[in-house]
């Protein structure tokens, strides 16, 4: 081992400063651009200055080559003398009181394999970390949520880098592929069932469809959430469907039966007479069916004038005003 003190001309007693002063004054004196045939002389004191300017270094350095600072204040004779007054105190002590001794010994001995320790101590392995999930949405019509069905998704997909195998430095230089990412990102289509029954909102987990973990992770998933496309006559309430459907007139008046589209075709809906707007009728167990649980159908109807009619349907309602002897705002 070095002797860092005798290379900067200092002893186990000086403090930091001198040191410090130490190292300034030679290596001015041995730096290369000072004096090229000084360059291993500035290495070595560059090296003992590392370490002697660092607390923590000098006390493992100290211990481990036995340099104890002298309890007086002469430090030439200090650095001639420290190992041999060690040793006497050690052996003086010893004779006085073994078992205090002893303890000391021990301390001293586990002190050095902890140094040792600290020395040897390789570096811990790095945490594999899984890849962040990736959210998308998926749009799908009313009669696909309830008999399910498959979709083609094309997402921006992170995989591990082929040509750096995620290492992302290869001799010393920045992988030119993913240019020191680790990753490759490419668009990838996915084949995705969609089960029947589904509602809107429902989120599908694909599993490691994310995006590439690092230091061995897992990656991350894919979660697409499913929106139901948008159409004003129809409202999914739980597993309930809402439909909003227009009547005619007559219909109202004279009741009769109605036709509701569904996935499968048409379920009919029976109009009692003297139907009035915004009367609502329930088609049990025809919703959709999720979590062991079915829900219904509910029909909100509402009166339509057609926008165009006829010579003949204009005379008639003329004529049904005149028949008509109820005033239906006489209450308002």
């Amino acid at each position: 081992m070095k002797d860092f003190y005798s290379i900067l001309g200092v002893t186990p007693d000086s403090d930091d400063a001198e040191i410090k002063s130490a190292y300034r004054r030679l290596a001015r004196k041995f730096h290369p651009d000072i004096n090229p045939a000084g360059a291993q002389k500035f290495k070595e004191i560059c090296e003992a200055y590392e370490t002697l300017s660092n607390p923590k270094k000098r006390i493992q350095y100290d211990t481990i080559n036995g340099f104890f600072k002298s309890s007086t204040k002469t430090k030439q004779e200090t650095k001639n003398t420290s190992k041999n007054q060690t040793q006497s105190e050690y052996k003086k002590t010893k004779q006085e009181n073994p078992q205090k001794k002893h303890v000391k010994k021990e301390d001293f001995s586990k002190k050095i394999n902890e140094i040792f320790e600290e020395f040897g101590k390789k570096k811990s392995k790095p945490i594999p970390q899984k890849g962040d999930d990736i959210y998308e949405n998926i749009s799908i019509t009313i009669k696909e949520a309830r008999q399910g069905c498959e979709r083609i998704v094309n997402i921006m997909h992170s995989c591990e880098c082929p040509h750096c195998k995620g290492r992302k430095f290869i001799n010393g230089s920045v992988c030119p592929q993913c240019n020191g990412t680790g990753e490759k990102i490419e668009y990838k289509k996915i084949n995705v069932k969609i089960p029947s029954n589904v509602k809107n909102g429902t989120k599908l987990r694909i599993a490691q469809e994310g995006k590439v973990g690092t230091n061995g992770g897992k990656n991350g998933d894919l979660y697409l959430k499913i929106k139901l496309e948008q159409n004003s006559n129809i409202e999914f309430i739980g597993n309930d469907i809402c439909y909003k459907l227009p009547i005619s007139p007559f219909e109202a008046v004279l009741g009769g039966k109605i036709n509701v589209p569904v996935s499968e075709g048409n379920l009919t809906l029976k109009i009692p007479p003297q139907t009035h707007s915004n009367q609502k009728f329930r088609l049990a167990g025809q919703g959709l069916n999720s979590n062991g649980k079915t829900g219904d159908i509910i029909v909100t109807v509402y009166i339509e004038i057609p926008s165009s009619l006829s010579d003949d349907e204009i005379r008639l309602y003329e004529k049904l005003r005149k028949l008509s002897a109820k005033n239906i705002r006489e209450n308002l």
